[in-house]
């Protein structure tokens, strides 16, 4: 699962197509803590992240949404830059 980007102890992934599924999503790692966000809406559709994280987590997604959603779509894994 190519790691997109790592921050304050968060860890977002992307699994390749062939073993995913819809909603386009990333999946997100912390301490303990193992979440999935949707893409397009910003929820968490598994999982659970303290609250601080999320909102890091969220805020970081916001800012690269359309380099998301086009990694997803083209497999173009890539580092994004992380949340300063």
């Amino acid at each position: 699962m190519p790691e997109l980007s790592r921050f304050y102890g968060i860890i977002i992934r992307m699994f390749t197509i062939d073993t995913e599924h819809p909603p386009m999503h990333i999946h997100i790692k912390y301490g303990e803590y193992e979440a999935v966000m949707e893409i397009e809406n910003l929820n968490l559709i598994e999982g659970n992240l303290p609250k601080r994280a999320r909102i890091l987590v969220r805020e970081w997604a916001e800012m690269h949404q359309a380099e998301i959603k086009e990694i997803w779509e083209t497999q173009n894994f890539h580092k994004i830059a992380p949340l300063e």
